[in-house]
């Protein structure tokens, strides 16, 4: 395997616990950092350059999104709060207030809504027309939620919890858990790709990947490692993993194979994310640094020859 130099950004002075990259926008693609320093950052997602931190957090800062256009950004807090900005300014345009820590954070599909989840073991979905009204609130998750995301056009939320395995999905019209995706343990991400067809999923030592429209399993590989984070590119047929091992492994998606080995980081790797073109994935980690990494390094971004197709149209 080629040896991988990353872009290192420095600038956090906790872990980092969550990546997220913006859709791609006329001034580029954005990378928002969550971390323990309770100082949320954006980036440059192609160099890594800071742009920008949003300021008014009093705890750590577990969860950090941005809208569709990349003109908003979200942000979850252990200081019982979520907060809404204005990602060109970095004004806090509103602060919506919970009764415990808010671990998710995410813009629905339309940019409308914003969903959190959290300790209280609710999830709450904000108007952003009217941030002032008392949010939808939905009830019956088992333990406090760890990770919740809109799909299927927000009529459908995936939410995963701390201390209980499987991922629950809910349908917002009904305000019912309508099925359950098995785990093995309780699952640390969850990503939606390709267009909404796919489902990423880590537990343990597991990276599965889930047909989102039947919710079954369609590909789970198992790690030599426990995985807190993976992340998929359809198009050159990779997946990214990060974990406690504090390397970040590249596999072929239709085998399994490692095909590259991010090494640098000096703590547990706690989010891997693809860049919107695949050309770059990054990692955050326990150290407190963001590391942007190309897909391939020797070969400007030109997709190898894969050992298979991808994971494939959904099964109906």
């Amino acid at each position: 395997m080629a040896a991988v130099a990353p872009l290192v950004c420095h600038g956090h002075s906790r872990p980092i616990v969550n990546l997220e990259y913006s859709q791609a926008t006329e001034d580029g693609v954005f990378l928002i950092s969550s971390s323990k320093d309770g100082q949320p950052m954006l980036r440059n997602a192609e160099t890594g350059d800071w742009i920008g931190t949003f300021e008014g957090h009093k705890g750590c800062v577990w969860g950090a999104t941005l809208n569709a256009p990349a003109t908003h950004g979200a942000t979850a807090s252990a200081d019982f709060s979520a907060r809404l900005w204005n990602a060109i300014t970095g004004d806090e345009l509103h602060c919506f207030q919970h009764k415990h820590i808010v671990k998710s954070v995410c813009f629905s599909q339309d940019c409308q809504r914003l969903l959190t989840g959290g300790s209280e073991k609710l999830l709450r979905i904000y108007d952003l027309g009217n941030v002032d009204a008392a949010p939808y609130v939905m009830e019956g998750s088992p333990s406090q939620i760890r990770t919740a995301q809109f799909t299927a056009n927000d009529t459908l939320i995936l939410s995963s919890c701390a201390d209980d395995k499987g991922i629950r999905v809910w349908d917002v019209r009904t305000n019912m858990v309508v099925t359950t995706l098995d785990t093995e343990l309780p699952v640390t991400s969850i990503e939606i790709t390709g267009g909404g067809r796919y489902i990423t999923t880590t537990d343990g030592k597991n990276v599965t990947f889930f047909d989102a429209m039947t919710f079954t399993p369609v590909k789970k590989w198992v790690m030599e490692y426990e995985v807190e984070s993976a992340s998929v590119c359809l198009e050159h047929n990779r997946f990214v993993a990060g974990g406690t091992d504090m390397w970040v492994h590249m596999h072929d998606m239709s085998s399994g194979a490692e095909v590259e080995c991010g090494k640098g980081h000096h703590g547990p790797i706690h989010s891997v994310r693809f860049a919107p073109d695949g050309k770059s994935y990054s990692s955050g980690s326990e150290d407190g640094t963001i590391r942007i990494w190309r897909t391939f390094p020797d070969k400007a971004g030109v997709a190898v020859e894969s050992t298979g197709g991808p994971l494939g149209p959904p099964q109906r």
